[in-house]
């Protein structure tokens, strides 16, 4: 068995790992986004009810109503700045996936570098080899017959 082919298990323990990182990156980049839609779902909720509690004040609620809208619009605020920070941290997570990735990756084309080298070194040796043995023959005397 050459060298090239047990460094296969290697290459392909890199590769492994590589493909993993990049598929929990993409399902990191999946989750930010579905959060990003939900804090901006969140904003668009907001502005409406903010529009209705302007519109609400001028056309004479009672004071309770208002009270309850304002509540609400607290509450709404709130899970805003709740959903903000979790898109933070969904960013922060791709961040931090991506820079695993990368380094999986740099890894990979290391190994993969390496395997291919092995695979040159090789066929180097094996035309080396035929090159003498080519010399040997052309070399031998040749019998008359």
């Amino acid at each position: 068995m050459t060298r090239s082919e047990r460094f296969k298990p290697v290459q392909r323990i890199s590769d492994d790992r590589e493909r993993k990182a990049a598929q929990l990156l993409g399902e990191c980049r999946s989750t930010l986004q579905a959060q990003q839609q939900k804090l901006e779902e969140l904003e668009r909720y907001r502005k409406d009810y903010y529009r209705q509690y302007e519109q609400a004040g001028s056309a004479g609620l009672t004071a309770a109503k208002l009270m309850d809208l304002q509540r609400f619009l607290a509450s709404l605020n709130q899970a805003v700045e709740q959903q903000k920070n979790a898109v933070s941290m969904a960013e922060h997570d791709c961040q931090q996936q991506e820079s695993r990735w990368l380094q999986a990756r740099s890894k990979s084309l290391a190994v993969d570098k390496v395997a291919e080298r092995m695979r040159e070194d090789e066929r180097l040796q094996h035309q080396r080899r035929e090159q003498k043995e080519s010399d040997e023959f052309a070399q031998r005397p040749r019998r008359k017959d």
